[in-house]
Parts: C-alpha cells; structure tokens; sequence
C-alpha cells in the first residue's frame, strides 16, 4: 500500500487529505514535466518576448492575487536583475484599486499573470484593466487550466501567450501546492535569459530526496502542539514565508494564527508575537551576507527561551539538503515542500479535511462574491 508522508494513501482518503498530500508529491515529478514542456515551446516563447526585455523602458508586471501574487513577489528580484527592464511585483487585487499608482499609458507594458484556475474574477479583470489603460501592452498569461477564464478570454489573440503549466498542476485541493511551484520555476525559466532545462530535472531530484528525508521530521514537528507559527525569510524567501504561513492559515481554517517577516525585520514590532506556544522557522538564504544577519536572529531567539521551537529550512539547515549554489528564488521551491508538509499535518492534527477545510464556505478555492467596478466610472 502506498504511504505518503507518514500516511497510507487510503488513511488520507479517509480523513480527506487525499488530493493534497498527492499533489504536495507529485511536485518533483511536474518539474521535469515542465522542462520538457518548456524546451518544446522556448522558441515560440522567444519569439513573443522578442527583445523587449532589453528595453530599459520596458515595464514587466508580475501580477496575481493570494498565493499566485507571491509567486512575483518572490521571482520580481531575481528576474528584473537579468535584464535592462524594469519588473516589479504588483498583485491584481491592489492594480484594481489603484491603477493610476500602477500604470503608466505610454509606457511598453507586458503584463504577467499567475493564475491556478484563472477563474478569479480579479485575473481577467486586470488584463481588461491594461488593456483598457496601456495601448499596445501585452500579456503572458502562466496559468494551469487551459478551460480558465484568463486562458479562454485572449486565446488567439497576437498580443497574448497563454503559457500553460502541466495539467496535473491544477490542484484539485483547497490550497495551491503543485500550481505554485510549477508557475514559479516557469515564470523563471522562460523569463531567464540563459533558459536551462536541466536545471529543472537537477531540482526535481533534489525535491524528491528531501520530500522523503523530511516526511518523518515534519510529522514529528506538527504532532507537537502550537497556537501561533512565524516565518522568516530575507531577500525572496519574505514572499516565500508569506506563502509558507498562508499554507497554514488556509489548512487549519484559521485555527493557528500565522505571521510572516523579515530576518531583520522581524525585531521591530513583531517578534513580540512570540510565546510559549509558538513555533518559529526560517529559511536560510543562500546569500552569505543574509546568512549573518539571519544567524544572529536565530540566537537571540534562542537565547530568549520563549518560542517553543526555533527551527531553520534551508541548506545546512534543520530542514536542509545539499543544493547546487543557486539563488533563492530557484531554491524556494524546495524549502516550501517543507512547509506545505507541515501545513497538511497541522490540518490532520486538528482533525479538518485538508482538501476543503472550510466546509461551510466561508473561503473558497475560487474567490466568490467579488463585484469589479470599471475604473472609469469613478
């Protein structure tokens, strides 16, 4: 019988964890799909993007809302320093509310966005709101339902690449695990002016070694008890531990409050969220400059002795695995099958569904009751 994560599949099935914990697996899997895919369609790709990414004046906006907005967040560094254009993370739900902070009309624009279903209302509103605002703006559309409302609304159109990620990506559980990380890594391989696709399959492997050297230690961890968990993260991993405590939101149906910050950030206000009960893990950045300052906040917490644990993801870490020098936008990935491991196991530990937690439909897999204004109405 197959076990994941410390579980029999028909254990799972039984508590209704089923889809999530098989999609929090099969990522290493859908990476090397991906690769394949992306080398299949690289040339189609570059010929799209042609070479306005050369263009100083070239404005990249990496859009989403919730979780497919960090996904931008985490890559919007990594990528604007490969290139003379300028890319910045901006989610859908704040270019709804505030254009004219946003967009610039003459300005060449092209607007990427990251959506699960590409249902949410705010996806294809922000496409229409560019369209409206930027003549000649183009869109890159990364998405993992070619049926969605964002792949369906421009399919055809000239000024529109609809990138789709591997059909198994389109989770079926509340929570995006597999879509997340199978936009990420797309959105940088085919944003990377040196695209490799054996960097992919390396990562792939990797994955899957540390899924089955953490399943036992992250089952371990979340049988412990806590009310609060925080995570820390410098550089691209502050949006990856936003994801990681947003996985935990969403799996417990709130029941463990979360928080997300900086290393160096984390001592102005917030660490005062600490206490008995709370568990804090940080994800080690690659950087050896960030490394110092992390390691310094690791010992004043420990010193302090008031969180439960304190605890480090990442290379060389409590959570850790050996990784080739990369930076850690492309890493982030690997940190965050931890993380959704540790989600999955706090919900089972409460005794929730982890594929719908929130059975009375309170928050939805789709986002529902958003009414879109037009913005020239006001």
């Amino acid at each position: 019988m197959t076990t994941l994560f410390q579980r029999t599949t028909d254990e799972w099935r039984t508590i209704g964890g089923l889809d999530t914990a098989e999609e929090i697996a099969h990522q290493p899997a859908l990476w090397r799909e991906l690769a394949a895919h992306l080398s299949a369609e690289q040339s189609r790709i570059a010929a799209f993007l042609g070479d306005s990414l050369r263009n100083p004046h070239q404005r990249v906006i990496l859009t989403g809302a919730g979780s497919s907005a960090y996904v931008g967040e985490i890559i919007a560094d990594e990528i604007n320093a490969a290139w003379p254009c300028q890319v910045r993370a901006i989610s859908t739900t704040s270019l709804l509310t505030h254009p004219a902070l946003y967009l610039e009309t003459g300005a060449p624009t092209l607007l990427v966005s990251f959506a699960r279903s590409g249902n949410s209302p705010e996806s294809t509103a922000a496409v229409q709101l560019v369209r409206d605002l930027v003549p000649n703006a183009r869109f890159l559309n990364i998405t993992c339902n070619a049926d969605g409302a964002l792949a369906k609304q421009s399919e055809g159109d000239s000024d529109t690449f609809n990138l789709m990620m591997p059909a198994a990506s389109c989770d079926r559980g509340f929570a995006m695990t597999s879509s997340f990380t199978c936009m990420l890594l797309a959105a940088l391989s085919a944003l990377d002016p040196d695209f490799q696709p054996e960097r992919l399959n390396q990562l792939a492997g990797i994955g899957e070694q540390a899924a089955e050297q953490w399943s036992a230690p992250v089952a371990q961890l979340a049988a412990q008890p806590v009310s609060r968990v925080i995570y820390l993260g410098s550089g691209p991993l502050e949006a990856l531990a936003k994801e990681a405590a947003l996985k935990i939101m969403e799996l417990t149906a709130g029941a463990v409050m979360t928080m997300a910050n900086s290393a160096l950030g984390f001592r102005h206000g917030p660490k005062a969220a600490v206490n008995k009960d709370t568990l804090v893990l940080l994800f080690r950045s690659a950087d050896p400059l960030s490394r110092r300052y992390e390691q310094d906040l690791l010992a004043e917490l420990r010193r302090d002795q008031v969180a439960s644990h304190v605890l480090t993801v990442g290379a060389g870490g409590d959570f850790g695995i050996d990784t080739p020098s990369w930076p850690d936008a492309w890493l982030a990935p690997l940190w965050l099958l931890m993380a959704q491991q540790y989600a999955l196991h706090q919900s089972a530990q409460l005794q929730l569904r982890p594929d719908n937690p929130f059975t009375g439909g309170i928050v939805n897999r789709v986002v529902q009751g958003v009414t879109i204004y037009r913005h020239d109405e006001f």
